[in-house]
C-alpha cells in the first residue's frame, strides 16, 4: 500500500505530532511520517519523534536573517526528503504566501476552535470571554489568510459554566488528537489518487 510521505512541523511538545505517528502505524493508514521539524532546538517533540526512529531536523528561526531565507531552507529540506505533504502541529509560525503556494493544497493545520470563529491565539479564553456554549478544534487546508482555509473536520465540545480556559483547552485536545488522524488520511487518500 502507498503511504503519502508527510512532514509534520512543530514547535513544541508535540502531541498531536504524536497522535498521527501512532495512527500512522497501522498497516492500513494512508500516510507515513516521513520527518519531523521544529523550530526550537528545545522542543520537546523532537526526542519523540527520534525515540521512534523518525528523521528529525531542527531550523532555528532565530539563525536565520529572515523568513525568507528560513522557509527555504525549510523547503530544501522537505523537498530533499520527497515530502508529499505537510501537517502543522502547534507550529508557531505564520508561513508567507511564497511558501504556501509551493506546497498548495497540501498543507493542514489543526486549530483550536471551531472555524471560522476564534482565528488566531487565546481561543480558549475568547470562547470562555463571550459566553459560548460550544467551542472545538478544526483541521484546514492551510491558504495565504491566517486560519481561513477550506476546512476538513471540526468536533465539537462543549463550554461548562465551571471552564477554566486550561480545563476546555484539555477537553478541545482529545478531540484534536481524535480528528487530525482522520484529517490526514482524508487528505492523503485524495492526494494519492490524484498522482498518476
Amino acid at each position: 500500500m502507498r503511504k503519502l510521505q508527510t512532514a509534520v512541523l512543530i514547535s513544541g511538545r508535540g502531541s498531536n505530532m504524536m497522535a498521527l505517528v501512532e495512527a500512522s502505524r497501522a498497516a492500513d493508514y494512508p500516510a507515513e511520517i516521513a520527518c519531523v521539524v521544529s523550530n526550537k532546538p528545545d522542543a520537546k517533540g523532537v526526542q519523540f519523534a527520534a525515540a521512534n526512529g523518525i528523521a528529525t531536523k531542527v531550523f532555528d528561526h532565530k539563525a536565520f536573517p529572515n523568513r525568507e531565507a528560513f522557509e527555504q531552507a525549510l523547503d530544501n529540506y522537505l523537498r530533499s526528503m520527497k515530502v508529499e505533504a505537510i501537517a502543522l502541529a502547534g507550529f508557531m509560525r505564520v508561513l508567507t504566501a511564497g511558501f504556501i503556494n509551493g506546497w498548495d493544497g497540501r498543507i493542514i493545520n489543526i486549530h483550536p476552535s471551531l472555524l471560522p470563529s476564534y482565528k488566531g491565539l487565546h481561543t480558549h479564553e475568547r470562547a470562555i470571554a463571550d459566553g459560548a456554549k460550544v467551542h472545538g478544534c478544526s483541521v484546514h487546508l492551510v491558504t495565504q489568510e491566517l486560519d481561513g482555509g477550506p476546512v476538513l473536520l471540526q468536533a465539537e465540545v462543549p463550554v461548562l459554566a465551571v471552564d477554566t480556559p486550561d480545563a476546555l483547552a484539555a477537553r478541545v485536545l482529545t478531540e484534536e488528537h481524535r480528528i487530525y488522524p482522520q484529517a490526514l488520511a482524508l487528505l492523503s487518500n485524495r492526494l494519492i489518487a490524484e498522482t498518476p
